[in-house]
């Protein structure tokens, strides 16, 4: 696991350290707020993704072993994963209200 942290690492310090490098000629400076927008949105979205597949895992099988409390089961699942999506709604949000 150290490994591929070091490799990643040097991979982003190579797509970084040349433009963030790089003379200012003729273009001028460099603008890397679209790449920090990419990486802040695919954090949001991926770490959401992450956390409403384990809040259906958990429902699924709290209902698999008490098939009684369904409903308030899926009432409470449906909650939670509203509440994780507004998180990405939210990231997505202010990083427009950042960049205007």
């Amino acid at each position: 696991m150290r490994k591929l942290q070091n490799v990643l690492y040097g991979l982003s310090l190579l797509c970084f350290a040349v433009p963030a490098m790089a003379q200012a000629g003729a273009s001028g400076p460099v603008n890397l707020a679209p790449i920090g927008i990419g990486i802040g949105i695919a954090l949001a979205a991926g770490l959401c993704g992450i956390g409403q597949g384990r809040a259906v895992a958990s429902s699924v099988e709290s209902v698999a072993r008490n098939p009684g409390a369904t409903a308030t089961i899926q009432l409470l699942m449906i909650l939670g994963l509203a509440f994780i999506e507004s998180l990405t709604l939210f990231t997505f949000a202010m990083i427009f209200i950042r960049i205007k």
